[in-house]
């Protein structure tokens, strides 16, 4: 049978411990043992400040996260959205209209319109060199 020896507490932390140790462990022996390795083994000081509980990282990156949410729905009114729709804009293309093809021949068919004609004085001297 192992021997004990009895360590002086104040009454209210002696209670606290024994609450302690009989949620979490089978005897008080075994809580003490457990807590004096965590923090020998882990190399820190009980009197140590280990940074932000997890509950406060997560309410940090919480409020990161809805800040980024907010700058990417801004972009998206104020840059993606009118961007896309200048480009649909750009590339919607009406059927272009159906032209008939240029040929010689109807276009030499079409241009019956004279583009040069002869003065009056000219014709009136061709025609009386032909009655002469």
């Amino acid at each position: 049978m192992d021997t004990f020896i009895g360590i002086r507490f104040k009454k209210e932390t002696a209670k606290r411990f024994q609450e302690f140790s009989r949620t979490h462990f089978k005897t008080h022996t075994e809580a003490m043992e457990t807590i004096l390795d965590f923090f020998f083994y882990n190399e820190i000081s009980p009197k140590e400040n280990l940074g932000p509980t997890g509950r406060t990282i997560e309410a940090k990156l919480l409020k990161r996260i809805n800040a980024v949410i907010a700058i990417m729905r801004d972009v998206e009114k104020t840059q993606t959205k009118p961007t896309v729709a200048m480009l649909q804009f750009l590339f919607e293309m009406e059927e272009p209209k159906k032209k008939p093809l240029i040929l010689e021949k109807k276009y030499a068919e079409e241009k019956k319109e004279v583009r040069f004609r002869e003065s009056e004085l000219e014709s009136f001297t061709r025609e009386s060199r032909a009655k002469r």
